[in-house]
């Protein structure tokens, strides 16, 4: 499995994620915050973004050490065009949202009191991911085609696995399934995906 604490794996990707590993580094963001253990989620590590994609950073901020990350926050993007720093309770917890735009991107940090690799974010990339292999180029082209048409990333792979119900919560209920059974249902999909 890729370790997607280490953004090397961005620098021999596509354009796009080499971009993405330029406006990172030139931030400066996983020097910075290095103790909050962060993460590059969303799409652009999947290569399914658009355009229009942000670059979403996670982070795991202790409770005791908010006020401090928001002060390094502001210390550091404070003057970047576009920032805005706001605290919010998201699934039940306490969050941080950061944004800011920083070489073409748009870039959301988002801290909690939660290990990252426990974070929703975190949790869909490694399901997504695990599909996506499975799956191959016509997946990937699949739900990069419905990203394109406005579905947000975690409806667009509901949609094309068939699931039910609240589109972020049926994606988590996946991960218990072995590499046989995720394979299963790709693979029973796959017509599904080639006439899309």
């Amino acid at each position: 499995m890729r370790n997607w604490h280490d953004l090397d794996y961005l620098r021999a990707g596509t354009v796009r994620q080499q971009q993405a590993y330029t406006a990172l580094h030139n931030s400066g963001i996983w020097r910075l915050l290095a103790g909050f253990t962060p993460v590059l989620a969303g799409t652009v590590p999947l290569d399914v973004d658009t355009p229009a994609s942000d670059l979403d950073v996670l982070c795991e901020v202790p409770t005791t050490a908010t006020e401090a990350f928001q002060a390094l926050l502001r210390q550091h993007f404070g003057v970047q065009p576009g920032f805005t720093l706001t605290q919010r309770v998201i699934n039940g917890l306490a969050t941080t949202l950061c944004r800011f735009q920083q070489d073409g991107f748009a870039v959301e940090i988002f801290g909690q009191a939660r290990p990252v690799v426990a974070q929703q974010g975190f949790r869909h990339l490694i399901i997504e991911d695990r599909i996506l292999r499975l799956g191959g180029p016509a997946w990937r082209a699949a739900v990069r085609q419905l990203k394109q048409q406005g579905l947000k990333t975690e409806p667009a792979f509901a949609q094309l696995l068939g699931l039910a119900g609240n589109s972020y919560e049926a994606l988590l209920d996946l991960e218990a399934l072995t590499e046989l059974e995720l394979q299963a249902l790709v693979m029973a999909r796959a017509a599904f995906i080639r006439n899309q």
